[in-house]
């Protein structure tokens, strides 16, 4: 045999070594394969359930900035209204302290003159019931008297 033959067959022998080797791995490629489109068709259908989700998620985040632009203008204006209302408070206890004040002054003008008055009021009942009791003295010792002296003109005639 010479070394064309020989070379021949080397080639031979490889070739259908290299068609084994192809053939062990052919199998193992094809799953691969099925692998790989499955992890695409998976990805993919990922892809097409996650979109809405997220564009969802969009208008949801969308719809809470809007509801917290409302809720802070809305508390812009209650603090707007609680400090009107802060001011409204100290105008309203300023005109408490002003008429506190404006009764105590008017009490103490008022009380003055009429504990005066019911004083003097007081003093005139008094003389005036001294005066009655010392005018039915009067008249009780007139009339005492006028007996002693009928009762003595009787004793004498």
């Amino acid at each position: 045999m010479d070394a064309g033959e020989l070379g021949q067959i080397a080639a031979l022998v490889a070739a259908g070594a290299f068609l084994l080797l192809v053939l062990l791995l052919a199998r193992p490629i094809w799953r691969l394969g099925n692998t790989v489109e499955a992890a695409t068709r998976a990805i993919n259908d990922i892809n097409e359930r996650t979109a809405p989700l997220l564009t969802n998620m969009n208008v949801t985040i969308e719809n809470v900035n809007t509801a917290l632009g409302q809720v802070h203008t809305s508390l812009d204006g209650v603090n707007i209204q609680l400090a009107k209302i802060d001011t409204m408070t100290g105008h309203a206890q300023t005109v408490t302290a002003n008429i506190a004040n404006l009764a105590t002054v008017i009490s103490a003008a008022a009380a003055n003159p009429l504990v005066k008055v019911a004083a003097f009021g007081y003093g005139v009942r008094k003389a005036a019931a001294a005066r009655r009791r010392a005018e039915e003295e009067r008249e009780v010792r007139a009339a005492l008297k006028q007996q002693r002296r009928a009762s003595r003109r009787r004793g004498e005639r």
